[in-house]
């Protein structure tokens, strides 16, 4: 589950991070009110922000022509004027597509004098299970376009999961990252935050980007989180109800969303076959065959391996909820799934829906006579396959035609 900005300075400030003051809000009005309040405090400068699950959020474009989503204000009648134009518009970036997102949320913050900028996440390290911080001295850009063209640049830190975090390692990190003076001490305790909300928030990603010094009007520094974005293990959510209330549904497609309520792993793709698989890995492969035999897979789909009768049924009028679906493969491979537990959810939901669209079925495994023998006797029209190379084939025959 993906985070605002907001809400993952939240949880850091939570850990002991500094974090910029401000607050989220909805409406124009409160915008200019918390600027006000920020003004009052001394802040020659705000920030407004808007709040959606996709980067490049300041080159974005508006629908109606409006420019860039994060912007520098000097008054809180400038920041009234761009929250309006901003609150309920659709913006483009480069990672949301042509569709673009609504902004229902705007993120008001103090504008900060930076003194520099760096990089630095926690994520875990698939190749060896363990936690991993990254750091870097090039913050604010792509981390990826520097691990790309000076990947020297990055620091990485491999942290013991049963010892965690080290205080010697933290200051090294801060070391490396070019502080110097008391910002070592600041810097160290900053980083120990960081992987303390990764760690306790069980979170699969904490990224700051940029980390930066800030000079306060006085002349002092610190170090700071001026950016965080945050993703949270959705099987872990159990454990954080508060977590679990941040998730906002408006950026979630529709689709998925129905889903999720029924514990079901979808998500949307571009594709006209849809796919209903039992297993991840199996759904991959899936995929992988019909983009092999040409076609081009409308959804990822894994209804689980103990999925019910109206799991099934559910995941079968999800798929159909999708305009651009012309096909619809079913493959299953039973090993703690029940074949048969399929095919009466296949019959119920295409006898539910009418069904008019090709319909390929592969089952194989447990109980698979039982499930062929349920489609048999169904009267649905159905197309049969033995292997998966061929359902793939006949459900892209099918699309095409």
């Amino acid at each position: 589950m993906n985070l605002h900005e907001y809400q993952a300075k939240q949880l850091l400030a939570r850990h002991g991070v500094e974090v910029p003051g401000g607050q989220p809000c909805t409406t124009a009005n409160e915008a200019r009110a918390i600027a006000e309040k920020l003004f009052a405090e001394g802040q020659e400068m705000v920030v407004l922000k808007i709040q959606i699950h996709s980067g490049g959020r300041g080159k974005g474009v508006f629908k109606d022509g409006f420019k860039g989503g994060v912007h520098l204000c000097k008054s809180s009648e400038d920041v009234h004027k761009k929250a309006k134009a901003m609150l309920g518009n659709t913006i483009v970036t480069k990672q949301t597509g042509e569709a673009g997102r609504q902004v229902h949320t705007l993120l008001v913050a103090s504008g900060e004098k930076i003194v520099d900028e760096f990089y630095l996440a926690v994520l875990l390290d698939r190749e060896t299970s363990q936690p991993l911080i990254m750091a870097s001295r090039e913050g604010g850009v792509d981390i990826e376009e520097v691990a790309e063209t000076n990947p020297d640049a990055i620091v990485k830190l491999q942290v013991d999961p049963l010892l965690g975090l080290q205080p010697y390692q933290a200051r090294n990190l801060a070391k490396a990252l070019g502080l110097g003076g008391k910002l070592i001490h600041s810097g160290a305790k900053l980083i120990a935050g960081v992987y303390r909300t990764w760690w306790e928030c069980d979170a699969t990603m904490v990224e700051i980007n940029p980390l930066c010094i800030i000079e306060s009007p006085n002349g002092t520094q610190k170090i700071a989180a001026v950016d965080a974005k945050i993703s949270i293990d959705g099987n872990a959510l159990h454990r954080h109800k508060d977590i679990a209330e941040m998730r906002d549904l408006n950026e979630e497609a529709e689709l998925e969303v129905e889903a999720s309520k029924f514990d079901l792993n979808y998500i949307k793709l571009d594709g006209n076959v849809a796919c209903l698989v039992n297993g991840a890995g199996l759904a991959m492969a899936t995929m992988d065959a019909i983009k092999h035999y040409g076609g081009e897979p409308a959804n990822f789909l894994d209804v689980g391996g103990s999925a019910s009768t109206e799991q099934v049924t559910a995941a079968f009028q999800i798929v159909l909820k999708d305009p651009n679906v012309k096909a619809i493969l079913v493959n299953i491979f039973g090993g703690i799934m029940n074949c048969n537990t399929i095919a009466e959810g296949v019959v119920a939901a295409a006898q539910a829906t009418q069904l008019k669209l090709p319909l390929v079925v592969r089952l194989e495994g447990n109980n698979v006579v039982a499930g062929r023998k349920t489609l048999a006797d169904s009267g649905l029209t159905l197309i049969g396959a033995d292997s998966m190379a061929e359902a793939a084939q006949k459900v892209v025959a099918e699309a095409a035609a």
